[in-house]
């Protein structure tokens, strides 16, 4: 669970003062690009005199979009960039290429922050590498926590390394807890005495209403209509069987040092209310803004700053509602899982998260319907033996093998049309 900071820590934030350098790993991605517009917004600020932050991006990461990633380099003068799952170069630039080129870019590019935004479990090791080297860390990929929370947090906790939440529901937490966590305290924390339950919300999808039988047939036109939020296809899908949700709550368990009965989620149709803070005297804090992520990245590039960002203000001279209901674990058994995972720990944070990302691939591929992802989740960390994870190596085997049973169960299944 998180432990305290290394006095001895060699990382220098005496530069943050002046400029902070950030690598965006991820940055052709939704997350990723939405950290560029909010980089040359707060450079924007800082030339105007009204901010005393500025920001240099010094190196870029992307899948496979060259020329995406050219383009993002060209506007913000980057000469690093890399790209995993190409063999191309790019001219003027110093190109690293292959899977670990993420990582060989964090070792190579001095920094102060880097920005974990790559999807699935492939953002593990250059996570890890920036925790290893002192840098601290803006945190949307919650796949590293839940695959390696085990060995993630007490790196952390040994190199002083602020884990900072880019999910909009770990921000919000983060600031609700402001009134009684020590001053500019980020996570990893521990989740104080004073705090009963810690509550994530969450949107329902676009299938809070369907019935049950029309959901699990649904293909991946209805499935990628969320209703309030714009994100990548992996998230939207993980968002409409709430299995995002139980990855949040499971990277709230690492990030708060919360055990499962003290994290709740309610579904909150209108994401006004994003996470709230039950206090032991029954006092409830609440974080409360537009869905929009721009806000949330501004909070983790600037801390302990406040400054005026992109994200729309709520408005509040017009009639609203704000609903809140508990979740239905029976229609989205995705909930369960989180907390079966937190109880049995190891390997199981791996397993699930691998067996998921197979699962929508499956589904967004038109091989599966939508009822059959959470399902093909649980039946692989049934079959998949619990095992300690004392190292990157071990969580990447156990996702290995998960990925391996999972593909092996959907080829042994008759293929399914699905439907929009």
């Amino acid at each position: 669970m998180p432990m305290g900071p290394d006095p001895t820590r060699t990382h220098d934030r005496s530069h943050d003062a002046r400029e902070r350098r950030v690598i965006v790993l991820g940055s052709t991605g939704s997350v990723g690009t939405q950290t560029l517009d909010v980089i040359e917004h707060l450079n924007a600020l800082h030339e105007r005199g009204a901010s005393p932050l500025s920001f240099r991006v010094v190196g870029l990461s992307a899948g496979s979009n060259a020329q995406a990633l050219a383009r993002q380099a060209s506007m913000f003068r980057v000469a690093d960039v890399a790209i995993g799952r190409s063999n191309e170069d790019i001219p003027g630039l110093r190109t690293l290429n292959g899977p670990d080129a993420a990582e060989r870019l964090v070792r190579s590019v001095e920094c102060d922050l880097v920005v974990a935004a790559m999807v699935g479990v492939a953002g593990l090791p250059a996570t890890m590498e920036a925790i290893s080297l002192g840098r601290d860390v803006a945190l949307a990929n919650k796949e590293t926590l839940v695959a390696a929370g085990s060995v993630v947090i007490p790196a952390a906790a040994r190199r002083g390394v602020r884990l900072l939440p880019l999910d909009s529901e770990h921000a919000a937490l983060w600031l609700a807890l402001a009134g009684v966590l020590p001053p500019s305290q980020c996570p990893p924390v521990t989740l104080p005495n004073q705090v009963k339950r810690v509550v994530l919300t969450a949107s329902g999808g676009p299938f809070r209403t369907t019935p049950v039988d029309e959901m699990r047939r649904a293909g991946p036109d209805l499935a990628l209509r969320h209703p309030t939020w714009s994100m990548g296809a992996k998230v939207t899908v993980d968002s409409a069987s709430m299995m995002n949700k139980a990855l949040e709550v499971i990277e709230a368990h690492w990030l708060f040092g919360a055990p499962a009965e003290r994290i709740t989620v309610s579904v909150h149709p209108q994401s006004v209310i994003h996470a709230m803070v039950e206090l032991v005297d029954g006092s409830v804090v609440a974080q409360m803004a537009s869905p929009d992520m721009r806000l949330p990245i501004q909070q983790a590039l600037t801390h302990p700053a406040r400054l005026p960002s992109l994200a729309p203000p709520i408005t509040w001279h017009a009639p609203a509602r704000l609903e809140l209901e508990p979740p239905d674990t029976a229609k989205f058994r995705a909930l369960d899982l989180a907390t079966r995972v937190i109880g049995s720990g190891g390997s199981t944070g791996a397993v699930l998260n691998a067996a998921n990302e197979v699962a929508v691939d499956a589904f967004l591929g038109g091989r599966i319907p939508f009822g059959r992802i959470t399902p093909l989740v649980e039946e692989t960390l049934d079959r998949i033996p619990t095992r300690p994870i004392a190292s990157i190596a071990d969580a990447l085997d156990a996702d290995a093998e998960a990925r391996d049973l999972a593909r092996r169960r959907l080829a042994h299944q008759a293929p399914t049309l699905t439907h929009g």
